[in-house]
């Protein structure tokens, strides 16, 4: 019988065993055994490694006994004793399948892999002379079909996004009018303090009127046409907006802009920036700095937040799905990440999230300076 240490090709032998019923790999089937893209283990009636291709060594660690290696490797439980599935196929002589099982690859990354084992018979006498497991890494696949879904349900929260805002924009009308004629007549009584009052309302509620906007023109797939600025004032912006917040939350919010940057349409980067700063804020509880740097770095334009707070959650790699959130019930939707990606990948670019090194978090907008130079007709 041919070990895990014994060589593992032989030539001459169609039939795939010897004299003494040992299961082997001829030399054209060996070739194409280790050039197939998903992983193969051949083992004997013993669970005993006999080989393996270099896609199976990406997959799972080298060992001399396969439902060991499984063993050792599956992260779930749904198949708490492997070697006993597999005896069940040489047993039964019947293939078995093993779909979406999450695995510690040899990397020590996750994967989810889809597995089949089949018998491997002697062409003869029938006998089963071991088993064939295949194992195929389907995270790519399944990160897709989950983004796929991911886009539907943003569809349809962009529809019933659009219909909330037509019905809130008659009433915001409404309340503008009035704070207008609040405001004339107050000034009228010299009363400095209900004028300020009011025109901050009042400023308020147009940039409510500005994000309704915003929405509507996002639900219909398009791009409304802003005038040119630069990253540096949507920041400078965008600090201003959330700077009593911060303040009242014991926040201290430190600025390092580059100079010279590139002008660029701002589209929505503002909400995107105000997100981003929100969040470092609420991951603040008690207080500490949220360092918001502009740079140019290669080819891109770089906004950095890096915040002192709790960092990211042990989900980590969620936190940009559509109605993910760690906060309290009824103190976020879930939705700001999810959006705020979408609009910065309308520019090319990419908003990525990493633990920081001592604590807190550090979120960066990465775009390019190709998108930078919008056109006039195009706008973003």
């Amino acid at each position: 019988m041919a070990t895990a240490d014994q060589p593992k090709t032989q030539t001459g032998d169609p039939s795939g065993s010897d004299e003494t019923g040992a299961l082997l790999l001829p030399d054209i089937a060996e070739r194409v055994f280790h050039s197939l893209p998903i992983g193969v283990i051949v083992f004997d009636t013993a669970l005993r490694v006999v080989s393996r291709n270099p896609a199976a060594e990406s997959l799972v660690p080298a060992g001399e006994h396969v439902g060991e290696v499984l063993q050792q490797v599956t992260v779930e439980g749904r198949y708490e004793d492997w070697a006993a599935q597999l005896t069940r196929v040489l047993d039964t002589a019947q293939k078995a399948r093993f779909d979406n099982i999450n695995c510690r690859a040899s990397d020590g990354q996750d994967r989810l892999v889809n597995m089949a084992c089949v018998p491997l018979t002697d062409q003869t006498d029938g006998r089963v002379l071991g088993g064939m497991l295949a194992l195929e890494d389907v995270t790519q696949q399944a990160t897709i079909e989950r983004r796929l879904a991911v886009s539907e349900r943003l569809a349809a929260v962009g529809k019933l996004a659009a219909r909330v805002a037509h019905e809130l924009n008659n009433p915001l009308d409404g309340i503008l009018r009035y704070i207008n004629m609040g405001i004339r007549v107050t000034e009228q009584d010299q009363d400095e303090r209900v004028v300020r009052y009011l025109s901050k309302a009042r400023k308020g509620l147009m940039r409510m009127t500005q994000i309704i906007r915003e929405l509507l023109e996002f639900s219909r797939a398009t791009h409304p046409a802003f005038e040119q600025t630069t990253v540096n004032h949507l920041v400078e912006e965008a600090v201003k907006a959330l700077s009593d917040e911060a303040r009242a939350g014991g926040v201290t919010l430190a600025l390092s802009l580059e100079d010279q940057m590139p002008p660029l349409r701002a589209g929505n980067l503002f909400q995107v920036y105000c997100n981003l700063i929100k969040n470092a804020i609420d991951a603040m509880p008690d207080g500490g700095t949220l360092m918001i740097a502009t740079k140019l770095a290669g080819q891109c334009v770089v906004v950095r937040f890096e915040d002192t707070g709790v960092g990211l959650p042990p989900e980590a790699d969620r936190i940009f799905e559509p109605f993910f959130t760690t906060k309290e019930q009824g103190k976020g939707t879930g939705l700001g990440l999810a959006v705020s990606r979408d609009i910065v990948e309308r520019y090319n670019g990419q908003l990525t999230a990493r633990n920081r090194l001592g604590g807190g978090a550090i979120f960066e907008t990465r775009i390019p300076l190709s998108s930078c130079a919008a056109s006039e007709g195009r706008g973003l």
